[in-house]
């Protein structure tokens, strides 16, 4: 189809455009237009193992993101190579998007992964144990203790270690232990000095006990290493030949068969058990192991060779997390205190705001953690538990802290005589448990605890209040970008609304509608709601951007997500940069679109920034002709958040709200802003400096510096203008 098949008598109208793009640019698009997940994923993992390295870090802060790399990779071979795994088994091979099949995925990750690890361990012994010694923070092996020391280890092993180790021998009457998820063990080959013959046995160390053990001030040994050197106490009368440590990943990821439980509680806390049995994945050994050994563990284990990590010790560096929770604000970036929102409280005071007046008077855009989530989301749903006003309260829960002050508001508000409900998301990942405990707790307290839809899961981060204000019922409602967890607020980078707009409070109180009964209704006035309508209504909004391009009004798209990897979003996203629009994509994690490929995304730039506080919020913004159109809410660019989940996302109506987001998608694209930059090929470039050789501008720096005083992100922008001039 061409513009010669409409009428000749005029030009096309922008419908007929836009019909020509869809027809024209998507038939041609090129076949390895995507990049892998997996990959992206390591990719993303290496941007955080970079941080580490970054000598404008304090020292410590570089430790943690050695940990936070750590557990980050533990949960990818858990989840995603344990699936990938999964499907090879079964036959379901099919090809990614990327072009590559589950096995040439499966060989890349093994291939990288290892080389992470390796650079971590790397990093640990040459960069970031050297510096801390420096720094008098000693993290030693058991040769390098001092008599003394050894001696107080002797005391501790015998009184707080051997009690709870229990030696298991592997010989024809003692079969092969299983060796559970994450756990680090011991493979020790001992002698029988009268019969000359070597046995084999496992010790495991006891994953309750701290990981470093503290030997005197600021100096600390694995706790492996103090049960290697006690492991003559543990076989009495044999020789102990060798030791060395060991580390099995396996599958744990969780799977419900819904439509065939009666009761979802007992089928996933029967799933949960199974979990600790799913087959590994991964096996980390140091890299001096003795080749008989090797060989028994990968038999009995039944891996492949290639799921074996070589490294040098210690393993397991998730266990650094003591190291950075020590007391040196010397060697940790400044404490940040989050201050009241300026809209809930122009002057931070003992006085709580009164949320329900404040909110009946205008909408309240909240960015955390600059902005208090406890002074504000949780002081809201405070409030409306002993709000005798307050008639109702429904909440969802997806993840929240084990001491959580929401869940405590929740029972409350039961308790005084509300209607309370809350859908509790009991399959979010790796936090079944938790959530299962909290669901139990509600319901006691008399709270309606529904578990949302078969087949889908609640991620969505809704509030609403139902409150009679004398003149009428009004529902009060926060819609945000983040779990309700108290803890995480104060490290996740979020957004909220609360506002009781009618439009948005009929939204939500028909979506609850949806999730604890049998309502089946799918229009909103200011949502978009997965499954049914975030896909095709953003691709709809790309689509329009489009039609403004040609037509010769203003037209862009800006985009903030944890992951994109939908491949249809990225197609409306390549139509859109083919047709002219600017695009840019600032992204945490994922990205499977390829940025600067000639003819196909030339308009389009992806960034990534990764700091002190994890960017979390989804923002999808459009220029749209001028009348700016702006987006928050729970949803990434996933197949699993666009067709596997209830997710949210509400468009902002207030002008000043626009500008603050906006601002903030300033800021971050700025080039004077210190980002990474995705190229065409998958691989990031980091930014750090300008041309004169100056280090580029920390944005949540930069932000904290402007909180702090209670300014904004559009003062934020004024002073990112004159550092600008000299990038």
């Amino acid at each position: 189809m061409s513009i010669s098949d409409f009428n000749a008598d005029g030009p096309p109208t922008s419908e007929m455009a836009a019909i020509i793009l869809r027809d024209d640019l998507t038939s041609d698009l090129p076949a390895d237009r995507f990049l892998d997940r997996e990959l992206s994923w390591l990719a993303f993992n290496k941007r955080v193992l970079e941080l580490s390295e970054d000598p404008y870090l304090p020292l410590l802060d570089r430790t943690k993101f050695l940990a936070i790399f750590a557990s980050n990779l533990d949960e990818f071979f858990m989840v995603r190579v344990a699936g990938l795994k999964r499907r090879i088994a079964t036959g379901i091979a099919v090809r990614a998007a990327s072009g590559l099949t589950p096995r040439e995925v499966l060989e890349n990750i093994w291939e990288r992964a290892y080389a992470l690890q390796r650079q971590q361990a790397d990093f640990f012994l040459n960069m970031i144990r050297p510096e801390l010694m420096a720094a008098g923070i000693e993290v030693l092996r058991w040769e390098q203790l001092t008599p003394s020391e050894k001696t107080d280890m002797d005391l501790f092993f015998d009184a707080q270690i051997f009690p709870v180790l229990t030696p298991l021998a592997v010989d024809p009457s003692h079969p092969f232990p299983y060796i559970s998820g994450l756990s680090l063990n011991l493979a020790v080959v001992v002698r029988n000095p009268t019969s000359g013959n070597k046995l084999f046995a496992r010790v495991k160390v006891p994953p309750l006990l701290p990981r470093f053990l503290q030997v005197s001030p600021q100096r600390y040994v694995p706790l492996e290493d103090v049960i290697a050197a006690h492991l003559n106490e543990l076989f009495p009368g044999m020789e102990i030949c060798e030791h060395h440590a060991f580390r099995v990943t396996r599958n744990e990821d969780v799977e419900v068969e819904e439509d065939d439980a009666e009761n979802l509680l007992k089928a996933l806390e029967r799933e949960l058990v199974r979990r600790r049995f799913g087959p590994p994945v991964r096996l980390e050994v140091e890299e001096n192991i003795d080749p008989y050994v090797l060989e028994l563990l990968v038999s009995e284990l039944d891996i492949t060779e290639l799921e074996v990590f070589r490294l040098p010790g210690p393993l397991d560096l998730t266990g650094l997390w003591t190291i950075v929770g020590l007391d040196r604000d010397d060697l940790k970036q400044r404490k940040f205190v989050p201050k009241t929102s300026r809209a809930l409280s122009d002057v931070e005071s003992a006085t709580e705001p009164d949320i329900f007046s404040i909110v009946r008077e205008k909408d309240v855009l909240l960015h955390h953690p600059y902005d208090s989530f406890s002074t504000s989301v949780q002081l809201f749903l405070e409030q409306a538990a002993h709000d005798p006003a307050v008639l109702a309260i429904k909440q969802t829960l997806y993840r929240t802290s084990g001491d959580s002050p929401i869940v405590d508001a929740l029972i409350q508000a039961a308790e005084e005589g509300k209607q309370v409900l809350a859908l509790v998301e009991i399959k979010a990942r790796f936090d079944e448990q938790n959530n299962i405990d909290w669901a139990r707790k509600l319901e006691q307290a008399g709270v309606h605890v529904v578990y949302g839809l078969v087949g889908l899961k609640t991620h969505s981060k809704l509030s609403m209040v139902v409150r009679n204000d004398g003149d009428q019922l009004r529902r009060y409602c926060h819609i945000g970008t983040g779990n309700y967890h108290p803890k995480t607020a104060r490290l996740y980078e979020d957004f909220g609304l609360l506002t009781c707009n009618p439009e948005v409070g009929e939204d939500v109180s028909n979506l609850f509608n949806v999730l604890s009964g049998y309502s089946l209704n799918t229009d909103y006035n200011r949502l978009l709601v997965a499954p049914h309508s975030v896909r095709n209504g953003l691709i709809a909004r790309i689509e329009r951007e489009i039609e403004h391009h040609i037509e010769g009004r203003p037209s862009g798209i800006r985009i903030k997500c944890n992951s994109l990897v939908d491949e249809a979003i990225i197609d409306s996203l390549y139509r859109a940069s083919m047709a002219g629009v600017p695009v840019e994509v600032w992204v945490r994690g994922i990205c499977a679109l390829r940025p600067g490929v000639p003819g196909l995304s030339d308009t389009i730039r992806v960034i990534s920034i990764l700091g002190r506080f994890l960017e979390h919020s989804r923002v999808y913004a459009f220029t749209n002709g001028g009348n700016p159109s702006v987006w928050i809410g729970s949803a990434d660019l996933m197949h699993r958040n666009l067709d596997r989940r209830v997710e949210t996302l509400v468009s902002l109506a207030d002008p000043e709200h626009i500008a603050e987001v906006e601002g903030i998608l300033d800021l971050g694209f700025a080039p004077s802003t210190a980002a990474w930059d995705l190229n065409s090929d998958g691989t990031w470039t980091r930014r750090l400096f300008a041309e004169d050789g100056t280090r580029l501008t920390d944005i949540q720096e930069l932000l904290i510096a402007i909180k702090s005083r209670r300014g904004s992100a559009l003062e934020a922008i004024g002073e990112l203008e004159v550092i600008g001039d000299r990038v």
